[in-house]
């Protein structure tokens, strides 16, 4: 459990509340604000390590809750984990096989930072497109897509691939972000359809 930027009174909230790290104010912010999940959906969380909106999902849904990353996810109760690359195709059947439908696709997913913005920036962006992927092969009608992005000259082209499949979408900038990121949220409601 940790913060890629230290220790500060965000973290420090998240440690002594019991959450893995300061990302599940972010969820709760957006919960607050766009009410993403309602009880009994069945959620999966793309990106999902350490778990800590894992942990924010299970108190806010009865349902099943699955989180998929590429490192192991440390035990959850009431939360089943998978260790997989979401971008592969395969994780689409997986997904399938585990729940009935799925109702909530989050994604908090970040690439590995290397301090070049517009590199860190397309990578971000391509990491969203493979969320947005997924999300429309497993989402049910009417389903919610939230999904971290960063701003930048791509951001609008991801955005508008998203606005092509749900009938509600906006973008949202969460209060526990730190001051000066360029991080941002694409809160997407009520799934469509796969449209071409």
């Amino acid at each position: 459990m940790g913060s890629q930027w230290g220790k500060d009174r965000v973290y420090s909230r998240a440690v002594r509340e019991g959450y893995r790290s300061r990302a599940s104010y972010k969820l709760l912010d957006i919960q607050d604000r766009h009410q993403i999940i309602r009880e009994g959906d069945h959620v999966v969380d793309l990106g999902a390590a350490p778990g800590s909106w894992l942990q924010v999902v299970r108190l806010l849904t009865g349902g099943i809750v699955l989180g998929i990353d590429l490192v192991p996810i440390a035990p959850l109760e009431g939360v089943r984990t998978m260790t997989a690359d979401f971008t592969n195709p395969a994780v689409v059947e997986e997904i399938m096989a585990t729940m009935p439908y799925v109702s909530v696709v989050l994604s908090d997913a970040s690439p590995k930072l290397s301090g070049q913005r517009s590199y860190d920036q397309a990578r971000a962006i391509a990491l969203g497109e493979s969320a947005l992927a997924l999300a429309t092969k497993v989402l049910k009608p009417g389903g919610n897509f939230v999904v971290k992005s960063f701003q930048g000259e791509d951001f609008n082209h991801l955005l508008s691939e998203v606005r092509r499949h749900f009938l509600s979408v906006r973008t949202y900038r969460s209060r526990a972000t730190r001051r000066g990121s360029t991080e941002i949220y694409i809160i997407a409601k009520n799934f469509a359809g796969d449209s071409p």
